[in-house]
């Protein structure tokens, strides 16, 4: 990225100079900046762009979108450090850059973290500006194609600028606009009230084929294509009855002609003045190939998901909104593929790509009726129906669950994935996009918890079911605020002899209303909000202090605890385990972490460095709930797992069920073959124990040994004749 810095007063002038010259600043808006404006906001979907131009002590905004102020001071700009450089200027984050971490900008509305700028600089390299986008929330990236597309909006934008340059300087008088024209980049051709052609510049000789001296005394008929003549004709009989030019201080798109005989569209912007007794026409000329070709570029990838090539959120939102406003009847399909994720966790985002194309496929061939499918983003697919017939858009549903649910083939693997639908109907269900889309959300979410590979239609009780859920998440949310949640243990023992070995530290909820809940009951919805790292790095901290605490009475007390997959994508659980054992004087290896299946099925290599270098340190890793998923051997191979537990199902009948029982005797050998620990979970019998006695199993969990109960009961069920 090159710098050139604005050093120089006399430099700086003849950037203030070049920037009058366009005659912009302080004007109202205009269509065709608030449109290119727009199109960047859906485009890299950011809630704020601006076209921003410089003056010596402030910046104002020609066009904005998402933000109500026309204008701000230079001095907190950040186009002002964007116009010092040749390339888009890109912060990530403003409050992890020197440059803009105190700026009243960013410590207040509209809150800037992410800014990237591209300067819009005039055919001789002066920057006037900038096209920008904005946003409250960091970002991770810009990459190369970003940084390209921005580029090419800002070429859009100096078109349309230099074009107003042009305009100005030709209402000023022909002279002006001449000496003016003779350097543009665009056409410029002037002439009499004849037709006669009295001015030709430099690019009107590269764009047309013809020199300044052949072209010179022509009639401007010699540069009109056959398509537009009756038009151009018509215009010249106007001037010649003294009336002025229908097409006079416009821009249109017509098709221009050149010597070699071949047409290329073109913007043309006309105009008249007088000049002595004399009128004189002038026409700004300029090709738009390229331009078109940017722009179809542009608003294609502002309109369609990149991947599937679907209609994007925003197009399909805009489509619904359009026909409810039209007051048609209209159904909405929602869309959630079941069991996705998995295939990302184990195939890779390669084989969930073409599982997506396909969907995309699948959908537009079952909906060729449909006024728009769509695709809203991840696994999230929409159609929108037309009618509101229950029964046709029930087998409509239907026909798409059975078709979206055939199975996939990637690089020769076979692939499972079904689809839940929930159904919404306008205007019974909605009137207005946000209450359509939200009922047949609501329908989807019952479909997905009714068992999957179904759909449903809405029913007004869902939204009763709706707000409860939502008062719950809020109570979930403020528990781990008002220290209602606590720790309970349960004990874990040596098969044979029963005597204590550890505990599992089990999270409880302390309900100011409905009173203790388990795991059960919440943990599932805390797993998914943002809190969840923080409440697993309390339970962790909680934990190892209370294991300390035992140790001093039974030095050989091991502690196991459960981690949410939050934590693992924080990046800080190496640092927070590391800090949990100094702050409590906890050796490593009294710490145990339980690791779900889905966290090993990532088989990503960040997982697998931070599990090394767990078990480096010393602290144990358990597979919990081994058994009962699609783990593989090859997982027991890759990743340094010290420990299996035995899911409780299968110990449940395992002296009357043979199958069950084969498990738990396969998964013991396993163990013992890889070098493991196994324990199994859910002993609640003195026959499952003689069970995995006989199986060597060498420990055990379950009611059998013990209930998990608060610490204070713990203390006094098994270190109650202790001394320290």
């Amino acid at each position: 990225m090159s710098f050139r810095p604005m050093n120089s007063t006399i430099e700086e002038r003849e950037r203030l100079k070049a920037l009058a010259e366009y005659h912009l600043m302080d004007t109202p808006p205009e269509e065709e900046f608030d449109r290119l404006a727009g199109l960047a906001s859906r485009l890299f979907q950011v809630p704020i762009v601006l076209i921003s131009l410089l003056e010596a002590d402030r910046q104002f905004f020609k066009a904005h979108v998402g933000l109500d102020v026309c204008e701000t001071s230079r001095d907190v700009s950040f186009c002002a450090h964007a116009i010092l450089q040749d390339e888009v200027l890109v912060v990530l984050d403003a409050t992890r850059d020197s440059r803009f971490s105190s700026n009243p900008l960013v410590l207040g509305p509209p809150f800037i973290r992410f800014y990237a700028g591209q300067p819009l600089a005039t055919p001789d390299g002066k920057k006037l500006g900038t096209v920008c986008l904005i946003d409250s929330e960091p970002r991770d990236d810009f990459n190369a194609e970003d940084r390209r597309n921005l580029a090419d909006l800002a070429f859009l934008v100096m078109d349309r600028m230099e074009l107003r340059r042009l305009d100005y300087a030709r209402t000023i008088s022909q002279t002006r606009f001449e000496r003016i024209a003779a350097t543009s980049p665009d056409a410029i051709i002037c002439a009499n009230a004849e037709g006669e052609i009295t001015f030709w510049n430099r690019s009107a000789e590269t764009l047309f084929g013809y020199s300044n001296q052949e072209i010179c005394g022509q009639s401007t008929e010699i540069i009109v294509p056959a398509s537009w003549r009756p038009v151009y004709q018509a215009e010249r009989a106007r001037l010649a009855r003294g009336e002025p030019m229908e097409l006079a201080d416009k821009t249109v798109e017509l098709s221009g002609l050149r010597k070699d005989g071949s047409e290329f569209p073109a913007e043309f912007s006309l105009s008249t003045w007088e000049e002595g007794n004399t009128t004189s026409v002038g026409a700004i000329v300029r090709d738009i190939t390229e331009r078109r070709q940017n722009e179809d570029r542009l608003f294609r990838l502002a309109s369609l998901d990149t991947l599937t090539e679907l209609p994007n959120r925003a197009v399909w939102r805009a489509r619904l909104a359009e026909a409810l406003a039209a007051e048609r009847p209209v159904s909405v399909l929602l869309l959630d593929l079941d069991g996705f994720k998995e295939i990302n966790d184990t195939l890779g985002h390669s084989a969930g790509d073409a599982v997506l194309k396909t969907v995309a496929d699948r959908l537009s061939s079952n909906c060729e009726t449909a006024i728009m499918v769509g695709r809203l983003g991840g696994d999230e697919f929409v159609a929108l129906l037309a009618g509101n017939d229950a029964r046709e858009v029930g087998r409509a549903a239907e026909h798409l669950v059975a078709a979206i649910g055939e199975p996939y083939e990637f690089v020769g693997q076979r692939i499972e994935v079904g689809v839940s639908i929930g159904a919404a109907l306008a205007p019974l269900h909605g009137s207005n996009p946000e209450e359509l889309l939200g009922a047949a959300d609501l329908a989807l979410y019952k479909a997905k918890s009714a068992g999957r590979g179904r759909f449903e239609f809405f029913v007004p009780s869902f939204r009763e079911v709706a707000v409860a859920r939502r008062t719950f998440e809020r109570e979930l949310r403020l528990a781990h605020e008002n220290h209602e949640f606590e720790l309970f243990y349960q004990p874990q023992v040596a098969t044979r002899t029963g005597e204590l070995t550890g505990a599992e530290a089990l999270i409880r909820w302390h309900h100011p209303e409905r009173g203790l809940l388990s795991p059960a009951a919440f943990i599932d919805v805390l797993s998914q909000k943002p809190s969840a790292a923080s409440v697993g790095e309390w339970v962790l901290r909680t934990a190892c202090k209370q294991a300390t605490e035992w140790r001093t009475m039974f030095p050989g007390f091991r502690i196991g605890v459960n981690l949410f997959e939050a934590q693992f994508r924080s990046g800080r659980l190496l640092t927070v385990v590391k800090s949990a054992l100094a702050d409590h004087a906890l050796p490593p290896t009294a710490l145990e972490l339980e690791l779900v299946e889905n966290v090993l099925l990532r088989d990503d290599s960040s997982t697998l460095r931070l599990l090394l270098d767990l078990r480096t340190l010393g602290v144990g890793l358990a597979f919990d709930d081994y058994g009962t998923g699609f783990a593989s051997l090859s997982l027991l191979k890759r990743f340094p797992v010290t420990r299996l537990k035995i899911d409780r199902s299968f110990i449940r009948d395992v002296n009357g069920d043979p199958e069950d029982a084969a498990i738990v005797k396969a998964i013991v050998y396993l163990g013992n073959s890889f070098g493991l620990e196994v324990i199994a979970e859910g002993v609640e019998t003195e026959a499952q124990r003689k069970f995995l006695i006989r199986n060597k199993c060498a420990e055990s969990q379950g009611y059998l040994f013990g209930k998990p109960v608060p610490a204070a009961e713990f203390r006094n069920n098994f270190f109650k004749n202790s001394s320290r």
